[in-house]
């Protein structure tokens, strides 16, 4: 079963995102507040493939909750709703650790799109964990195993969202190679994503904060002007 934790403070959009999603196979469970949603996490024994959390909440509001969330799983798959249009409420909330966002009102198409769309990549991260292959691709410091799907750079384990690694895996099949913003987001986030490009330049800067020992400056995921980004493995 599919299982999605949705976390709304106000019942009827709570309900209408219920309703919905039952409809097309999820099981969901239900939490009105931040807190709330953290205590059914920490409790739940079958576990959550997604979260869908509000922003503006009372109390321990949509970012702090997406922090929480990130900190206790990797593979979780987190998609933010959020009333405001602005630039940095996106950007905050991918930069805590979401997978993607919705802003309010949103459609029962775009909600379904949305939360199908990071159920695939979710799954297919599982999926992949599941092989019994031991490849590894080395580049320089860094050691992407495909099996165990970890990054480490001098030996030293670097936490990686199933987003974050899925993207990695495609700049080390393609080392040295510009990969455009719509190559890596179909491949990544896959062809029928309904979103924006933008969601791939926050990922960027998230990954530099996690690998780049000065993110500011990049050695390593440099940007190409007018194409994308690139794996730099040139000393």
């Amino acid at each position: 079963m599919k299982r999605i934790l949705i976390v709304e403070d106000e019942v009827a959009i709570r309900e209408f995102e219920a309703i919905n999603l039952k409809r097309v196979g999820y099981e969901t469970v239900e939490a009105g507040s931040g807190e709330e949603a953290l205590e059914i996490f920490d409790n739940d024994i079958k576990g959550f493939d997604i979260a869908l959390c509000d922003v503006m909440m009372p109390g321990m509001d949509g970012f702090e909750l997406c922090k929480e969330l990130r900190a206790r799983s990797s593979e979780l798959g987190i998609i933010m709703l959020t009333a405001k249009s602005q630039e940095m409420d996106k950007i905050s909330g991918l930069m805590l650790g979401a997978d993607d966002y919705i802003t309010k009102p949103f459609s029962p198409t775009e909600l379904l799109a949305r939360v199908d769309s990071l159920y695939r990549r979710v799954e297919m991260h599982s999926a992949k964990a599941k092989v019994t292959v031991s490849d590894e691709i080395r580049l320089g410091d860094f050691v992407l195993n495909l099996r165990r799907r970890t990054l480490t750079k001098n030996e030293k384990n670097i936490e990686l969202t199933q987003v974050e690694f899925q993207m990695m895996e495609y700049f080390f099949t393609n080392p040295d190679t510009a990969l455009g913003r719509s190559e890596i987001l179909n491949k990544v986030w896959g062809a029928s994503y309904y979103g924006e490009e933008k969601i791939v330049d926050v990922n960027i800067r998230r990954l530099r904060m996690k690998i780049e020992e000065d993110p500011s400056i990049p050695k390593y995921l440099v940007t190409v002007w007018g194409m994308g980004y690139k794996w730099n493995t040139a000393e």
